[in-house]
């Protein structure tokens, strides 16, 4: 599914849409990011090496994950992080880079869901962990 089917159930929207692609394999969604090199959030970050920051690749991880809560999503519901497990950095993020993100869910307590993630570019580990998502109706909000 590409970027305009997936803002049909993911909320966020250009410049913090920060997902391309993303498709089901079984129980694992992989969706990638093409990291451009003139987001925001690389002008400062740092300038004359510009590196993706840490909680941006988290955001990413999430983005591609939410398919996996897909039908909840397109019930009226919002994913919103509850936390982060173990994430570990790795490898640098740079301009030109596409990471590719691979995630399963692991656990559900009612719309609470356990994400275990991992980035790659390249088939180079560069960051992995558990994302915490809760969800909320939208009437709730």
């Amino acid at each position: 599914m590409e970027r305009e089917e997936i803002k049909t159930f993911l909320p966020h929207r250009e410049p913090m849409l920060l997902v391309d692609d993303v498709v089901m394999e079984g129980d694992t969604a992989i969706g990638h990011y093409h990291v451009r090199g003139d987001e925001f959030f690389l002008q400062g970050h740092f300038p004359g090496h510009p590196v993706v920051p840490g909680v941006i690749l988290c955001e990413m991880l999430g983005q591609c994950s939410c398919i996996l809560v897909k039908e909840e999503l397109e019930a009226g519901r919002t994913p919103f992080y509850s936390g982060f497990d173990g994430i570990r950095f790795k490898n640098s993020v740079l301009p030109g880079d596409t990471l590719t993100v691979e995630s399963r869910i692991t656990a559900r307590k009612g719309l609470v869901f356990f994400v275990d993630a991992k980035g790659t570019v390249d088939g180079k580990l560069c960051l992995k962990g558990q994302l915490i998502f809760t969800l909320i109706d939208n009437d709730k909000l």
